[in-house]
């Protein structure tokens, strides 16, 4: 089973705002009215005057204003984009303990985006973050932990710290306590705990928790019921968020007709959107439909095109169907010394079909000097990865040296 790794929750590098309710700061009338005319200039995207705004809002000591600032100039809305000054306003709404700059300003220090790379100062904000009870830096704190950066790895604390926000609601924390549950990182391994924060983690939202569940049902692991219909509702919920795993999966299963109307057309739409965010497996399987013209037009340029693609990504399937349309001149100009050059990079991943090419190339000499030894050769890789007929192969050459 596959199970996805998540890295440090980047969230909140997107715009957003911060309404009055959140923090315990009383403002007058007219600020709290000025403020809401800021979001709704945001929500209409014009943010020269949501900038204006906030810049006057801040003059008055509104910490959300400071924070906001620190958005437009980081996002570039309203105002050049400055790092520099992202960072800076990011810092005072920070120090007046705004939770949401505070988090910023510790992802800041971790990517060294606006200020030098520095791991100590990052987690010195996240956990001033996470000690208020943000669950988003509790997430972040954890992931510190896990992975070893400006503290000593510590999975029981990772832990902790994935638990506090998990009971919060947050469903990214939900998923990563499913996993080290799991895995049995800092906490005894237990399937069953694994599971039921997976499936809150889904129902909350978790795109990897979704696409994990759906897993799950396909194959019937960690005492979940194999269930293709529960495998697509669950893959669908991933993919509908931009999950490139879950809309893999989801053609597949349309493509094979599980859990599903079989429906090459929609097979087609979920690999190419998994493709255009380079889901390797994705872009060889658009490949394939549009070579054979499944749900798709066929048409053999679009084919060699996302062929490419996965196979410059080091994909062993689409190296050795790339191969063979050099080897075999469809698509591209034949060229049997290309085709060789990529069944070869297919063979140093172990790929049996493409062991086997290559020994029929040595063996015939195609785009390649005729050599009976390097074809025994490569029929004994084949033959030790368990292809019964590059055994027989192997054995009559070498009963023919």
């Amino acid at each position: 089973m596959k199970f996805t790794k998540t890295l440090l929750t980047t969230v909140l590098f997107s715009f957003s705002v911060l309404g009055l309710a959140q923090v315990a700061y009383a403002y007058t009338d007219e600020q709290e009215m000025q403020f809401e005319q800021a979001l709704d200039a945001v929500y209409n995207k014009d943010f020269e005057t949501a900038f204006k705004l906030f810049q006057s809002l801040e003059k008055q000591g509104v910490l959300e204003a400071q924070f906001n600032l620190g958005l437009m100039y980081q996002n570039g809305q309203g105002i050049k984009r400055d790092d520099a000054e992202a960072v800076k306003w990011f810092r005072k709404a920070a120090e007046r303990g705004e939770v949401m700059a505070q988090v910023n300003l510790g992802l800041i220090y971790l990517e060294g985006r606006g200020e030098k790379q520095d791991d100590t100062e990052a987690v010195k904000w996240f956990r001033k973050a996470a000690e208020q009870g943000y669950s988003v830096a509790q997430v972040n704190l954890g992931m510190i932990y896990l992975e070893g950066r400006g503290e000593k790895r510590d999975d029981a604390e990772a832990i902790k710290w994935f638990r506090k926000a998990a009971e919060q609601g947050n469903p990214n924390a939900q998923f990563l306590l499913g996993e080290m549950y799991h895995e049995g990182l800092g906490v005894a391994q237990n399937d069953v705990e694994a599971v039921k924060w997976f499936r809150k983690g889904a129902e909350l939202g978790s795109p990897d928790a979704q696409y994990n569940l759906g897993v799950m049902y396909r194959d019937g692991l960690l005492g979940v019921a194999q269930n293709d219909i529960e495998a697509v509702k669950w893959f669908r919920k991933g993919a509908e968020l931009g999950f490139p795993d879950a809309q893999y999966n989801l053609g597949v299963m349309y493509r094979d007709g599980k859990g599903i109307k079989q429906d090459d057309a929609e097979a087609v739409k979920w690999f190419r959107k998994a493709a255009e965010q380079g889901h390797s497996a994705a872009q060889g399987n658009l490949a394939v439909m549009y070579a054979e013209g499944q749900g798709v037009k066929q048409d053999n340029t679009e084919s060699i095109k996302w062929l490419r693609k996965a196979a410059d990504q080091g994909n062993a399937r689409a190296q050795v169907n790339l191969g063979l349309n050099y080897h075999k001149g469809v698509g591209v100009k034949q060229d049997y010394a290309k085709a060789q050059e990529w069944f070869e990079k297919a063979a140093k991943q172990g790929d049996w079909q493409a062991l086997l090419l290559l020994a029929d190339a040595y063996l015939k000499g195609y785009g390649v000097k005729q050599d009976p030894l390097k074809a025994r050769e490569y029929f004994g890789h084949a033959c030790f990865a368990g292809v019964q007929n590059a055994c027989d192969m192997y054995f009559q050459l070498n009963e023919a040296q």
